[in-house]
């Protein structure tokens, strides 16, 4: 029997076609997901190089007020909003009496609630992925079970019924579980990719918040001629780390 899916199609029974629709749904829903956060992710990369590159060096050097500015003209980088967030919080809790120590902790704090927002944006859409990739193959189940049913109905119609009647109406029905395995099997590999480079992503910016906090704590942006904090030299490693 040669597979003609226009012919296939035309004989499906209404609710097999709206499984087939569902699924054809889902699998446009995920490549929608797929691109979009590939996309977010290469265009937040490179603005984050290009604000590792401009901060990096005014970081090493403590230069706090200089790493704010410039992270304000980067607001699209996620790296530079994060680092922003935790500098600006420092610097205003230094600014209204607090401690070295203490203003450190708040800006740790800041990052986290910062990285909890910043972790959801990452990870909008991919439970549209992890979702297809479940139950893809029990919604294509769905369809065959509705196909079957429809041919013991042409079984029970048909006065002489044989292989040559329901056979094809079997084949088709079998047709939309082999749909649905199409669409999962690609999800499910697209989802662990991904689920990876946003993990990766997301553990960037957790080392570049640890390493700032660890710099603040140790008396980055201290008065001129004060002693030099231990692993200055480290800042622009942790923006790297991101970018």
């Amino acid at each position: 029997m040669n597979l003609d899916l226009l012919e296939i199609w035309s004989h499906m029974p209404l609710l097999v076609r709206g499984v087939v629709g569902l699924l054809t749904l889902q699998a446009l829903a995920s490549i929608y997901v797929l691109i979009d956060r590939v996309i977010l992710l290469g265009i937040s990369g490179r603005r984050s190089r290009r604000f590792a590159a401009e901060a990096g060096p005014k970081l090493a050097a403590h230069e706090l007020s200089e790493v704010l500015s410039i992270a304000r003209g980067h607001e699209q980088s996620h790296l530079a909003r994060f680092i922003g967030r935790g500098i600006a919080t420092y610097l205003d809790r230094r600014a209204g009496g607090h401690g070295r120590e203490k203003a450190a902790e708040l800006a740790r704090r800041a990052l986290e609630r910062e990285g909890e927002n910043l972790s959801e944006a990452l990870n909008r859409g991919l439970s549209v992925l992890a979702s297809t990739g479940s139950t893809a193959p029990f919604i294509g189940l769905l369809g065959t079970v509705l196909g079957i049913l429809n041919a013991f109905r042409l079984i029970g119609e048909e006065a002489s019924s044989g292989m040559s009647t329901i056979g094809p109406a079997i084949a088709e029905a079998l047709v939309v579980t082999g749909y649905g395995l199409l669409v999962a099997i690609p999800t499910v590999l697209l989802f662990n990719w991904l689920s990876g480079r946003v993990s990766k992503y997301e553990g960037g910016l957790a080392n570049a918040a640890s390493e700032l906090v660890d710099q603040l704590e140790a008396g980055a942006g201290a008065a001129p001629g004060a002693e030099s904090s231990p692993g200055a030299d480290e800042a622009p490693d942790a923006l790297s780390a991101v970018a």
